[in-house]
C-alpha cells in the first residue's frame, strides 16, 4: 500500500519488545488464536496492495506528462512487489493467499469505490493521504506483532515514493490556482473519514483480529490505548496536509 512519511510519534519499545513482540513466528503461531489473526491481517494488507497496484496503474491513466505517468508506473510495480512478498509468506506458513484475502475484498473495494478520484490532483492526494491512514494504522499493529511479521508488515508499508510526488505535484497545482486548494482539503477530510472507517470494519469484522488488537491475544491495546492510537494516526494526518499545503 503506498505509505508516505512515517508519523514522528508511532509507537516505539523504548525498553524493548515484551510478550510476542519478543518471540519469533514460530513460538507466537502456537497459539492457534494469534496465527489466525496473523493470517487476517497478512490476507488484508496482501490485498490492499494488490487493490493499491491496480489503481495506481489505473491513475496513470489521467497522468498529465509521459514522465507523470511513468513515475506511477514505477510506484505501481512497487506495490505489486509488496504484493509478492505478502503473498509468498502467507504460502510459506501453509496457508492459501486467495483464502486469505477474499474476506477483506468487499470492504476495500467499497472504500475505493466510495473514494474514486475525478482528476490527477485527487488521485495523488489520495495515496499520499487516503493510503497513509491505513498504512499508520497498520503499523501500529505491527508493533505488537512477533518479530518475523512485524518486520514484514512495516517492510511492505515504505514508501514507494509517492509521498514526495505528490507534495510537489500538489503544491504546485495550488501555486498556480489557490482555489485548489479548498477543492482538495474537502477531498482530503472525506479520504480521512472514510480510511479510518474501513481500518474498523475491517478489524470488526475479523473476530481474530478485533481480539488481537483488544486484549486477547498478544499485547493488545486497552481502550484507553486505542483512543491514543488514533490521535496519533490524526496528529499525522494533519502533518500530511500541512505538507501539501492544505488545511485539515
Amino acid at each position: 500500500m503506498t505509505s508516505s512519511d512515517k508519523p514522528e510519534n508511532a509507537p516505539a519499545a523504548a525498553a524493548g519488545p515484551t510478550g510476542v513482540a519478543a518471540q519469533d513466528w514460530t513460538r507466537a503461531s502456537a497459539d492457534p488464536q494469534y496465527r489466525a489473526a496473523v493470517v487476517d491481517l497478512l490476507g488484508a494488507l496482501a490485498y490492499g496492495e494488490l487493490a493499491a497496484f491496480e489503481r495506481l496503474a489505473e491513475d496513470a491513466k489521467l497522468a498529465p506528462t509521459l514522465a507523470d505517468k511513468a513515475e506511477l508506473a514505477k510506484m505501481a510495480s512497487a506495490e505489486f512487489h509488496h504484493f509478492e512478498r505478502l503473498r509468498d509468506r502467507l504460502t510459506e506458513v501453509g496457508e492459501e493467499p486467495t483464502a486469505a484475502m477474499e474476506p477483506f475484498v468487499a470492504a476495500l473495494d467499497g472504500f475505493h469505490r466510495q473514494t474514486a478520484p475525478s482528476d490527477w490532483l485527487e488521485g495523488l492526494v489520495k495515496a499520499y493521504v487516503g493510503d497513509s491512514i491505513a498504512s499508520d494504522f497498520y503499523r501500529e499493529v505491527a508493533a505488537r506483532l512477533d518479530a518475523d511479521t512485524r518486520e514484514l508488515v512495516l517492510a511492505v508499508l515504505d514508501d514507494t515514493g509517492h509521498a514526495g510526488f505528490a507534495v510537489e505535484k500538489v503544491r504546485a497545482a495550488i501555486d498556480a490556482d489557490p482555489r485548489v486548494g479548498g477543492r482538495l482539503a474537502l477531498w482530503a477530510r472525506l479520504l480521512m473519514g472514510e480510511a479510518l472507517s474501513q481500518s474498523q470494519r475491517v478489524v470488526a469484522d475479523r473476530d481474530a483480529l478485533s481480539t488481537m488488537l483488544v486484549g486477547g491475544v498478544a499485547d493488545g491495546f486497552d481502550l484507553a490505548e486505542v483512543g491514543r492510537m488514533f490521535s496519533r494516526i490524526t496528529e499525522a494526518h494533519t502533518k500530511r496536509m500541512a505538507a501539501l499545503g492544505l488545511a485539515a
